[in-house]
């Protein structure tokens, strides 16, 4: 009995020292993991404001950046602008450039060819005066201007007003490329005042006075169309011929058209020689582009003389 007795109180012992020891486990346990919600609170709050920080960062990274790229494409379209500028400027002294080489080949053809009219007494060539040279110059620059403004009015449909300008430039310079281009522009003119034969016959002066000139090919090219508008195809023909002929004309566009046009012609003139049917000709009925009464006299003048009257005084100086 007293075996059981002591063997039920050393039970009780062993189970309340047990409980107890797994009641201290347990409040160490609790403590442990109070201590570890508390870093993890406080390493989440770290990690939050560090987030923070590192997103306000990124937005004033990002503002930056887009500041810098509106800077960037301001820069970019103000680059283009100036690059603009800059080209047209460029272009505008290259003109600037071309026309001022063009007015000095010009006055040094004009000085030499006064050099060599230069007159010899007793075996000495005498002195050319700078006053001379000068009158050149101005006569020259003058007709520059002149021949300007009327390509303006003939661009402005002024051709009355035109034609008397580039008249005006033809009698005073006589020879050179701008008496040329004067008389070409003339025939223009008289083109388009439905003058066609007085421009036939200004064209044709022309290629015989200038037959190396810069606008002698164009000349010719424009008078065998003419002539093909009237189906005059011999005539047409003619001209055709003579620009194949002329060696000046070898490298220029009116070549190459003229070569085609006149091989067209020649077949089309073999087939109506076999009998095949061709299309005839019909010639072209011109309508002037100019109203009656464009240029107004100035008061007091003379009436404004007519295209055809020009035309005939300028048949004779040629």
């Amino acid at each position: 009995m007293k075996r059981i007795l002591l063997t039920a109180g050393l039970a009780s012992l062993l189970f309340t020292g047990c409980a107890q020891m797994t009641v201290l486990r347990t409040k160490e346990m609790k403590a442990v993991g109070a201590e570890v919600q508390t870093s993890l609170d406080s390493a989440v709050q770290s990690l939050s404001a560090q987030n923070d920080s590192l997103r306000a960062e990124l937005d004033s990274t990002k503002a930056m950046l887009d500041a810098s790229a509106l800077a960037q494409k301001r820069m970019q379209a103000e680059i283009t602008m100036l690059s603009r500028r800059v080209s047209d400027e460029s272009e505008r002294n290259d003109s600037r450039q071309e026309e001022i080489i063009y007015r000095l080949d010009m006055l040094l053809g004009k000085s030499d060819k006064i050099l060599a009219k230069k007159v010899v007494v007793s075996g000495a060539p005498a002195p050319v005066s700078m006053d001379s040279l000068e009158r050149e110059a101005e006569k020259l620059v003058e007709a520059e201007a002149m021949f300007n403004t009327a390509r303006s009015d003939y661009h402005r449909g002024e051709f009355k007003l035109a034609y008397n300008g580039f008249k005006q430039v033809y009698e005073q310079m006589k020879e050179g490329e701008l008496a040329e281009n004067s008389l070409y522009w003339m025939a223009l003119c008289l083109i388009d005042v439905n003058q066609v034969d007085k421009a036939k016959k200004v064209f044709a002066r022309m290629s015989e006075a200038f037959p190396d000139g810069q606008k002698t090919c164009p000349a010719l090219f424009k008078l065998s169309n003419l002539y093909g508008e009237e189906c005059d195809i011999d005539m047409q023909k003619q001209y055709l011929q003579k620009i194949l002929s002329t060696k000046s004309c070898e490298k220029s566009a009116e070549f190459e058209q003229a070569a085609e046009m006149l091989q067209e012609i020649l077949e089309k003139e073999d087939k109506k020689a076999a009998g095949e049917p061709v299309d005839a000709c019909v010639p072209v009925v011109r309508e002037s582009k100019m109203p009656s009464a464009r240029v107004k006299p100035a008061e007091g003048s003379a009436s404004e003389p007519t295209a055809s009257t020009t035309a005939e005084s300028t048949e004779a100086s040629l």
